[in-house]
């Protein structure tokens, strides 16, 4: 049911701190645009191809992985 209010949504609160120390200055963490259920990666500014940031936490997947 579309209407159903008893679906959990993400928030903040569920993100671990050492993602949020993590993430550039210009990357914030709000709504997604494709599940409002869950967090998106939203940039402030372009960021430039190639650009790194990090450290990386988590197990590393191919492109057809994902």
């Amino acid at each position: 049911n579309a209407t159903d209010s008893t679906v959990a949504v993400e928030t903040l609160d569920d993100v671990p701190e050492h993602v949020l120390r993590g993430l550039p200055e210009d990357v914030r963490l709000f709504p997604s645009a494709v599940d409002k259920t869950r967090l998106g990666v939203w940039a402030t500014k372009s960021i430039l191809k190639g650009k790194k940031f990090g450290p990386f936490v988590g197990d590393k997947k191919k492109r057809s992985q994902v």
